[in-house]
């Protein structure tokens, strides 16, 4: 068993970059609320811990039309952002969680025995940027790249344009308890296009360009959403649930628009 040997606590955004390097050996705690229980059941030992609490990456800031969410920001301080942000928020769990739980680490959230990190999807909707370091120092680029290269990387903040409009549904069944099994975001943009996507469809949120594309005809979009995931059995619901759900979430995710 490997005991921790090095807590990390730095005070500002500057000296957790340099704490945190190429991101070997090291575990990051925002809010604790997935680390924490994985280290309690044994899931996890890590040797090097960093906690963000006092690196000032919290805070949701706004500059005309351009929101910001540090990092730290706790998922609760966004429930009054427009949708999909706000909605899907306000949607994660329970007052309690949402107080502690993140920005950050729902965005570097991986899929256990049940979804989650419920911000990617609605995130991915309205075309979030994510700033963060590590191999290769800093860099901001689309939700999309980072989803799929996170390994290795600390989130500084996320950035993105407030939609014209925006929709979040959410498969709601009393068996999934606090945890989102299937749900569809959609944004329009200021230019007009829309953009969709579905957390509970995969390991990480995922964008449904095929549904997009057939945006004019919600009926039609929700057929073609299903070549854009890849559905999979889990505590919450099984893969047919699901192929079943995700028409039917994005015709009305759709409808809000």
């Amino acid at each position: 068993m490997t005991a921790v040997t090095d807590v990390v606590l730095p005070a500002s955004p500057d000296e957790a970059v340099s704490a945190f390097g190429d991101g070997s050996g090291v575990t990051v705690i925002g809010g604790g609320t997935i680390v924490m229980a994985d280290i309690t059941a044994g899931r996890l030992r890590p040797a090097k811990t960093m906690l963000l609490a006092r690196a000032g990456l919290a805070g949701v800031t706004r500059d005309g039309s351009t929101v910001t969410l540090g990092a730290m920001a706790p998922v609760q301080s966004l429930v009054d952002l427009a949708a999909p942000v706000g909605l899907c928020a306000a949607n994660i769990a329970d007052l309690e969680i949402r107080l502690q739980a993140t920005v950050g680490g729902n965005l570097c959230a991986g899929a256990g025995e049940a979804p989650r990190g419920d911000l990617q999807g609605a995130l991915l909707a309205v075309g979030a940027r994510v700033r963060s370091a590590g191999s290769g120092g800093t860099t901001t680029e689309p939700l999309e790249d980072f989803l799929a290269n996170r390994g290795g990387r600390l989130v500084l903040d996320v950035t993105y344009e407030e939609p014209a409009a925006g929709a979040f549904v959410a498969l709601d069944r009393p068996h999934t308890h606090e945890y989102t099994a299937l749900a569809v975001s959609a944004a329009r943009l200021a230019d007009g296009k829309i953009r969709l996507a579905a957390t509970g469809a995969g390991s990480a949120g995922v964008r449904l360009p095929s549904a997009e594309a057939a945006a004019a005809d919600p009926e039609a979009a929700g057929a073609a959403a299903l070549q854009d995931v890849n559905l999979h059995d889990d505590a919450l619901a099984s893969a047919w649930y699901r192929e079943q759900a995700l028409p039917v979430l994005v015709r009305r995710a759709l409808a809000q628009l």
